[in-house]
C-alpha cells in the first residue's frame, strides 16, 4: 500500500508544478503593463503652450508639468471653435474654476438716479410790460417771496392810462343813469354795454389787473398809478425791474411759479429708459429735507442731452408743505418689473470691449469660449441675447484663467497652422464667400488646416470630397 501511494503521489506533484506554471506564467503576462497605442506628438506646458518639448518634464519658464499633447481628439473635447481647454481636476481647484447653470428667469430691478426740480411750465407765469411805462413804485414782494393771488407787485406810469379810466368811470356813470330811469331793455343800453366791454379791454391790454377794474368800478375812482398785480399764489422766482426804470412793451418784468406742483427731470441711461412708461409711480427722497414722496412719469417722452448720453425723464409730483424748491436735486428710485429671460452670473461674461465671452464647460474637464450677446442687468445677474442655451453650464469664477490660457494657445495655433485671429476674414473654400472665422457657420480639418464656412450647405459640401474641392478653387 505505500509503494502504491508513493507511485500515485509522483505524477500528481508533476501536475501541479506543470499547472503551476501556467498560472504563473498567465498572471505575469496580465500583470505586464500593455504599451498604449496613443503616442503623445510632443509634451506642453498649459501656461506657455509655445514651449514643447519630446519627453515628459517641468515647464523651465513656470515650472508645471508638461502635458502630453495626441494627435487624435478627445470625443468630449469642444470642436465647434478649435479653441477648447482642458484643465485636469487639480487645475481646476488650484485656479479657482467654479461653475452655474444657465437658467431662464424674470426679475426685478431698481434703478437708482438723481433728479433736478424745475417749475411745472403749467404752473409758470411770466409778466410782462403790456406797453411803454416808468416804475414809479415798488411794494415789498421780492424774488424768492410768497405772494397772494391780486397781492400788488409794482406800480408804474403810462400816459394813456387816465385817458382810459376816464372813459371807462364815464360809461359806468352813464350806464347807471339809465338804470335809474327804467331804461334797463332799451338801445341806448345796448350800447353802453358794448362801449363798457370795450373800456375795460383797452384798460386790459394796458396792463390794468382785472382786481384793479373791480376797485374802480366800486370807487368810481382812477388812480394815478396802474398796479401790476400777481396772477396766482405761488413764489417770485425772479424780479427784472428797478424803481424809476423805462420799460419798452413785451419786456419781462416778473415770473412767478405756482409750486404746489414740480416736474422732476430724473436721469437715465438709454438702455435703462426703454423700460420705463408713462403713468409708471417712482419713489423720491430729498435726503436734505428728510421727506420722502412719490412722483408720476409723465407722457411727455424722454428727452436726450447729447453731450452727456443721459436720457431725462420728466415726472409730475406734487410739493407736500411747499417744502420743495426748483433747482434741488432728489433721489430717484425706478421699480422695473423685467421680462423673463435667460440669464446668468455678470462674473461670467468677459468683456474686452470689442466682444463679450462665456466659457462653456463641455464635460470631462474641457470647456468652450463662446461669444455672446448680453441685454438688461440686473444686481448681479445679466440678461444674455445670444449665444447660449437654457440648462449649460458656464465658468462663473476662475474664467480669466481660462481666457488667458485660451489666448496663449490660440496665439501658438496661428503661429503653427496658420490659424486666422481675431478679427480676421478668410475665404469659404465652397463658394468664395469671405468669413469671419468668430461668425462662421462651421469649420472642418483637413491636412493640418481649418476651413471656415458660410453655410452648412457648404460645410458638408466639403466634408465629403475636401480634394475635389480644394483642387477645383485652385483651379
Amino acid at each position: 500500500m505505500p509503494h502504491l501511494a508513493k507511485r500515485l503521489l509522483i505524477p500528481a506533484l508533476i501536475a501541479a508544478a506543470f499547472l503551476g506554471g501556467v498560472w504563473f506564467k498567465g498572471w505575469q503576462t496580465s500583470s505586464t503593463p500593455v504599451e498604449s497605442e496613443r503616442r503623445p506628438l510632443y509634451y506642453a506646458c498649459p501656461m506657455h503652450p509655445q514651449y514643447r518639448a519630446d519627453s515628459p518634464g517641468d515647464c523651465p519658464s513656470c515650472g508645471m508639468r508638461l502635458e502630453a499633447v495626441f494627435e487624435d481628439r478627445h470625443p468630449d473635447a469642444p470642436n465647434a471653435t478649435g479653441l477648447g481647454l482642458h484643465l485636469t481636476g487639480s487645475q481646476q481647484q488650484i485656479g479657482g474654476v467654479r461653475l452655474a447653470l444657465v437658467v431662464r428667469q424674470a426679475a426685478h430691478r431698481t434703478i437708482r438716479t438723481t433728479g433736478r426740480l424745475v417749475p411745472d411750465e403749467n404752473r409758470l407765469h411770466r409778466i410782462n410790460a403790456a406797453t411803454e411805462m416808468w416804475i414809479r413804485k415798488l411794494y415789498h414782494p421780492t424774488t424768492g417771496t410768497r405772494v397772494s393771488k391780486d397781492e400788488p407787485l409794482c406800480g408804474f406810469y403810462t400816459t394813456n392810462f387816465l385817458t382810459a379810466a376816464q372813459s371807462y368811470l364815464y360809461i359806468l356813470e352813464a350806464t347807471d343813469r339809465l338804470n335809474a330811469a327804467g331804461q334797463n331793455g332799451s338801445a341806448q343800453t345796448a350800447s353802453n354795454e358794448l362801449q363798457l366791454r370795450q373800456a375795460v379791454e383797452l384798460l386790459q391790454n394796458l396792463g390794468v389787473s382785472d382786481a384793479q377794474i373791480r376797485e374802480m368800478e366800486k370807487t368810481r375812482k382812477a388812480s394815478a398809478l396802474v398796479d401790476v398785480r400777481s396772477p396766482v399764489a405761488g413764489y417770485i422766482l425772479s424780479r427784472k425791474i428797478t424803481l424809476g426804470q423805462w420799460l419798452g412793451p413785451g419786456t419781462e418784468m416778473y415770473e412767478i411759479a405756482d409750486l404746489s406742483g414740480l416736474w422732476i427731470y430724473a436721469d437715465l441711461f438709454e438702455d435703462e429708459a426703454r423700460y420705463v412708461h408713462p403713468g409708471m409711480v417712482v419713489s423720491v427722497r430729498a435726503p436734505n429735507l428728510q421727506l420722502s414722496f412719490t412722483a408720476k412719469v409723465s407722457d411727455a417722452p424722454p428727452t436726450f442731452d447729447e453731450a452727456t448720453r443721459i436720457m431725462k425723464v420728466r415726472l409730475d409730483a406734487e410739493n407736500p408743505g411747499l417744502r420743495l424748491w426748483p433747482g434741488m436735486f432728489v433721489e430717484v428710485e425706478f421699480p422695473l418689473n423685467l421680462p423673463a429671460a435667460m440669464v446668468i452670473p455678470v462674473d461670467a461674461v468677459i468683456d474686452s470691449g470689442m466682444k463679450k465671452t462665456v466659457f462653456v464647460a463641455k464635460g470631462n474637464g474641457y470647456f468652450e469660449p463662446r461669444i455672446v450677446e448680453t441685454g438688461w442687468r440686473s444686481g448681479d445677474q445679466v440678461e444674455i441675447v445670444k449665444g447660449l442655451t437654457t440648462g449649460e453650464q458656464i465658468v462663473v469664477s476662475g474664467n480669466f484663467l481660462l481666457d488667458s490660457e485660451s489666448r496663449m494657445r490660440m496665439t501658438a495655433g496661428q503661429a503653427d497652422q496658420g490659424t486666422p485671429g481675431p478679427g480676421e476674414i478668410v475665404v469659404d473654400p465652397v463658394c468664395g464667400m469671405e468669413v469671419s472665422p468668430a461668425k462662421a457657420a462651421g469649420r472642418s480639418e483637413y491636412k493640418g488646416k481649418t476651413y471656415y464656412f458660410c453655410s452648412d450647405h457648404c460645410k458638408r459640401k466639403f466634408d465629403q470630397n475636401p480634394e475635389a474641392v480644394l483642387s477645383k478653387r485652385k483651379s
